[in-house]
């Protein structure tokens, strides 16, 4: 590739990742600006001055017990879509099971359905348990839909782990479980992360589920507290910026952390 033409992509993909960014960046200066620099025209893209105030009247008004409840709700949807579907996409990889092409049709056709049209027999089926204004209710739905995504990544990556490493752990005398546990989940420990990443992102930004599910607000996630202090906090996009900022502050730590692993991960399964 000419010097040229990679100055050119490269400057393409600094302006694409820039109009990426830009609202993320937005918010966050947002957060720390008052509310009569909110409102300056023309507007500052830097603060003045960095104000805390946004952040404490957010957390003086109970955004502890969101974060909580998200952290709640998001990593126990996660524990579960981990342990069914990594040793599901296993046995769907390496048994031969009959319907094994239906199956996987019908994950793939979960994912083409929104949350909507799973939402009034999730409803019925939580309320006839007893299960609504519970954790149990929001932690259930997002991993009833996060189960067939990780199913269907994790056992193409599966299929391209050679059999021979089985095999010599086999005649080294390791039943299947402990082939498993002790060969297959360290190999496949990138796109296990990936599963696990896409699931608490999903978990940790649903909305609806939790706002159906719970009417009790003090089991809330993140997500719904935001939806709840548009009409608390008004115009005042400061503190509305400051709720914001809070809530994606996890997912950007956690995505910054397991960046490699992320595309190692998403890309181990395309070439075998």
């Amino acid at each position: 590739m000419s010097k040229r033409k990679n100055w050119i992509l490269s400057m393409t993909g600094m302006v694409i990742v820039a109009l990426f960014l830009f609202p993320v960046y937005w918010m966050i200066i947002t957060a720390f600006k008052t509310q009569n620099e909110v409102f300056r025209t023309p507007p500052t893209f830097f603060p003045e001055n960095f104000r805390l105030d946004s952040f404490l009247t957010v957390i003086s008004g109970g955004v502890g017990q969101y974060f909580l409840n998200s952290v709640i709700i998001a990593g126990c949807a996660t524990i579960i879509v981990l342990l069914l579907s990594v040793p599901s996409a296993y046995g769907l990889a390496r048994f031969k099971i009959r319907g094994v092409a239906l199956m996987m049709l019908v994950f793939l056709v979960t994912q083409m359905l929104p949350a909507t049209v799973v939402l009034t027999p999730l409803f019925v089926v939580f309320n006839n348990a007893g299960l609504l204004n519970t954790y149990v209710a929001p932690i259930l739905a997002t991993a009833t839909l996060g189960v067939p995504f990780s199913v269907l990544l994790l056992r193409t990556f599966f299929k391209g782990i050679p059999k021979e490493l089985e095999e010599a752990a086999s005649i080294d005398g390791c039943g299947k479980v402990r082939t498993f546990l002790q060969v297959i989940l360290p190999i496949s420990l990138p796109s296990v992360l990936v599963c696990g990443a896409i699931s608490f992102f999903f978990a940790w930004g649903d909305l609806i589920f939790s706002i159906t599910f719970n009417r009790n607000q003090d089991l809330w996630p993140l997500t719904a507290g935001i939806f709840n202090a548009v009409g608390r906090y008004g115009i005042e996009w400061n503190n509305l910026m400051a709720f914001a900022t809070i809530s994606v502050l996890p997912v950007i730590i956690i995505f910054v952390l397991l960046q490699k692993h992320l595309v190692e991960g998403l890309v181990s399964g395309s070439v075998k």
